[in-house]
């Protein structure tokens, strides 16, 4: 199966004095120009007008150093980006913990969207940046519409005949839809925190579920070809899941794992 996430939002920063980030040897080479450009344009906006730039990208006064990292980001140190991705789902999902047979797994099956690189593999090495897939950036244009055909051209090429389990947000969902031939074997994953009869979607449970379900996954290594059967598994890993039919024609289907109460550490 074929996992895609969300990027998150905090990083952590590579240590100092480590390699700068090589395009070149990124994951889903056809995407290079496109991360090219975008790179140039981000780095040039916070260069030369910084304060359009934390405007543009949603920060406050007391977010100026963002800004700053953004202006040098060609010449900052590089990490995995399973060491740099932090915040509450890649706690829970704890790549950089993984090993053996887990890890290559995990290198393999899992997929993160990002706002400034299009898609990375968790062993890709990048620096900690700051761009939130709902920005328009000045020159560039929303990046979701920025990064919707070549992403239609790499997702399905990487997904192959396995099955698709999305577990991206809202934001990063808008950048690859899947198309009506692939959508018989995508399926969303949605969290749902059930309380006095009532399901609701709670942002902090959501994403801590959500680790902890890839995480699961990775180490039970089963082969998870179709939505019934992710079910089952998720079943017999102690969730409680519910499946639901595509909502039309050429949509995907949805899992909704629901919990009543999600540990915070």
């Amino acid at each position: 199966m074929l996992i895609l996430l969300p990027p998150s939002e905090g990083k952590t920063a590579p240590r100092d004095g480590a390699a700068a980030v090589d395009l070149d040897a990124l994951s889903f080479p056809e995407l290079t120009g496109d991360r090219v450009d975008l790179l140039a344009a981000l780095v040039r906006l916070c260069r030369t007008a910084p304060e359009a730039a934390a405007t543009a990208l949603g920060l406050g006064p007391t977010q100026a150093a963002d800004v700053e990292r953004n202006a040098v980001l060609p010449q900052a140190p590089a990490a995995p980006a399973r060491e740099v991705y932090s915040g509450v789902l890649y706690d829970a999902l704890g790549l950089r913990t993984l090993r053996g047979g887990t890890a290559r797994r995990a290198d393999a099956s899992v997929l993160i969207t990002s706002g400034l690189w299009g898609l990375l593999r968790p062993s890709d090495v990048i620096p900690a940046y700051r761009l939130g897939g709902g920005v328009s950036l000045p020159g560039v244009g929303p990046l979701a519409a920025f990064w919707r055909r070549p992403l239609g051209k790499s997702l399905p090429a990487a997904a192959g005949d396995e099955l698709i389990v999305d577990l991206r947000s809202s934001t990063y969902a808008g950048f690859w839809r899947p198309p009506a031939e692939l959508a018989a074997r995508t399926v969303v994953v949605r969290v749902l925190h059930e309380h006095d009869g009532r399901r609701t979607v709670v942002s902090h449970h959501n994403k801590a579920t959500k680790g902890r379900i890839v995480r699961r996954l990775l180490h039970d290594g089963a082969n998870v070809a179709t939505p019934a059967r992710l079910v089952k598994v998720l079943t017999r890993l102690g969730w409680t899941a519910e499946s639901t039919p595509p909502p039309g024609p050429g949509r995907p289907a949805t899992v909704d794992v629901v919990v009543t109460e999600v540990p915070t550490s």
